[in-house]
């Protein structure tokens, strides 16, 4: 099982992985894209979750926390 602290250095490296944004990081993405996402459901799954967690990281202005863990932490392994 992840720890907090892995689950939060994943969630800071993990990268849109299609559409329009495919590519960027997830707190690289535009708050409307996630509103869209909000009114039109979020996928199924790990992207899912991740998705939701950055939206709320976003709108409490947690930003520079995640950015911090993307200095301060290496990209996990796992993570293509």
């Amino acid at each position: 099982m992840k720890s907090q602290q892995d689950h939060l250095i994943e969630l800071a490296h993990y990268r849109m992985p299609f559409g329009k944004y495919k590519g960027k990081y997830l707190v690289d993405l535009p708050e409307s894209y996630y509103v869209w996402f909000r009114q039109q459901g979020f996928p199924e799954g790990k992207l899912g979750r991740l998705l939701q967690e950055m939206m709320e990281i976003k709108v409490n202005g947690l930003e520079p926390m995640v950015r911090k863990i993307q200095r301060g932490f290496p990209k996990p392994i796992n993570l293509s």
